[in-house]
């Protein structure tokens, strides 16, 4: 893991990039509608983190630091996605290890995340390979427009 670089993703080119392992992820985004809301989120604080092997983006890690009462100053991870094709290689565990010591740096006191009730190879990797551990659940309910 020599050629490997993590760094923050800016430029409309970089971004370009990373969406195209996030919608691995978040399938129901083109290209138009992850700008629309990056542009949005940005001001509130996300970063896009791209990690690169020999200069290909193969991982990307979405974050923000947020403060409630519960978890004090945190990073939150809203994305966390490796390229399908390149699973098993210890690239998303760099980058957590990454998003951790982001976190340090910037005086939070945890790394938090949610992942979908489906998804139980991630919940495996995060509980067994990064000793996260399930805290809650989380639930959500659409808001009817009148």
């Amino acid at each position: 893991m020599t050629n490997i670089s993590i760094k923050l993703y800016e430029s409309k080119e970089e971004l370009r990039k990373g969406f195209e392992v996030l919608k691995q992820l978040r399938t129901h985004l083109n290209e138009e509608s992850f700008f629309n809301l990056y542009e949005e989120m940005q001001k509130q604080g996300y970063q896009l983190f791209g990690l690169e092997d020999r200069g290909l983006t193969v991982a990307v890690a979405g974050v923000s630091i947020l403060t409630n009462f519960y978890n004090g100053r945190h990073v939150f991870v809203y994305d966390l996605v490796t390229d399908e094709s390149k699973r098993s290689n210890g690239y998303g565990k760099k980058l957590l290890d990454f998003i951790s010591d982001f976190g340090r740096r910037n005086g939070c006191q945890l790394v938090t995340l949610q992942s979908g009730v489906q998804r139980i190879n991630a919940h495996r990797f995060y509980e067994h390979k990064m000793e996260y551990e399930k805290l809650s659940y989380s639930f959500s309910k659409v808001i009817e427009s009148t």
